[in-house]
Order: structure tokens, then sequence, then C-alpha cells
């Protein structure tokens, strides 16, 4: 006979428990794991030409009463060069979702983090691949070890604003008047 403060059913769900002891970095659909994003890129590219040419041409003429000399001299020299450098840094803590396990264990994550910082709303976006084997005891994972890695930031506001090209210089800009 069952008294009325017994039941048949279990307070603790057998497909979601996990006892103290047990290792809890994420592993299914619907955990979260915190990505560290520590990217930095850096890209030089360089060219140079120095090209110089000459032409030198003489004429004389000797009589016994006169001389006459006669010079003529043409030279050019051409020298370019041309530097682009690029360097881009990115730092930030972002909570992370496993969205999806494959089955060898490997798992995509996507995360989403708004950010509004004096008006500027800036928005870094992260989707990749995870192995288990990298997500450290604190349930942490570093961006490099994300593969397929999508890491966006983008950021809308007066900042952002006033580093965009206006469309007068623009428009001189592809007539090659700038």
């Amino acid at each position: 006979m069952v008294s009325a403060f017994q039941s048949e059913e279990s307070l603790i769900d057998p497909a979601s428990y996990r006892n103290l002891a047990a290792d809890h970095r994420a592993y299914r659909v619907g955990d979260v794991v915190s990505v560290y994003v520590l990217e930095t890129t850096r890209a030089k590219s360089q060219a140079a030409t120095d090209a110089a040419s000459g032409l030198d041409v003489r004429v004389g003429l000797d009589s016994p009463s006169t001389r006459y000399n006669a010079r003529l001299g043409m030279g050019a020299s051409n020298t370019g060069g041309a530097q682009t450098t690029r360097l881009g840094e990115v730092r930030a803590q972002i909570a992370s979702r496993v969205i999806e396990v494959e089955p060898d264990g490997r798992m995509w994550i996507e995360g989403e983090q708004v950010l509004r910082i004096n008006g500027e709303r800036q928005q870094i976006r992260l989707r990749g691949v995870i192995r288990p084997e990298d997500i450290a005891a604190d349930n942490t994972v570093l961006s490099h070890r994300i593969a397929d890695a999508d890491i966006e930031l983008t950021g809308v506001g007066v900042v952002s604003e006033s580093t965009r090209q206006s469309l007068v210089y623009r428009l001189f800009k592809w007539l090659r008047l700038m």
C-alpha cells in the first residue's frame, strides 16, 4: 500500500541528472560553454619599383676654321612604392550554446553578445565546431580551438558612422581626383 506522502515517480529526471562529482563540461545540445576570444590578425603588403633610362647623342664636326659640337640628351626615371598594413584584434568572452552534437562527439556552438557603450551598439557573434577534449575543466574553450570559426564584430553608432567615407569623397576617388 502506498501512503499519501509516497510517490512512484522519482524527483530526479535520469535523462538530465548529473551528480555533484560529475564532469560539468558541455556535452549535449543546450549546454553552455564559455569561449575566450583572443584573436589578432596582421597583414602587410609592400611593393616598390625603380626604373631609369637614358639616351645621350653627341655630334661633332671639325673643320680647319670652325668647330661645331652638338649634344642631345634625354633621360627618364621612375620610382614608386606602396605599402598596405592591416591590424585587427578582438578580445572577448562569450557564453555560447551547443546547438548540435555530431556522432563523433564534436559540438557545434553558437553565441552572440550585444554591448551598448555611450550610445554605440557593438555586437559580437560566434559560430563553430569544438571537440570535447578542447573544453577545459572550468567549461571554457579558447577561440583558436574552434574549427570552422566564424567570428564577427560589428558596431553601429556615432563612432562607426564617423569612419564612413562621404558620398562626395567616394565619387572623387572613383574619378581618380583624389
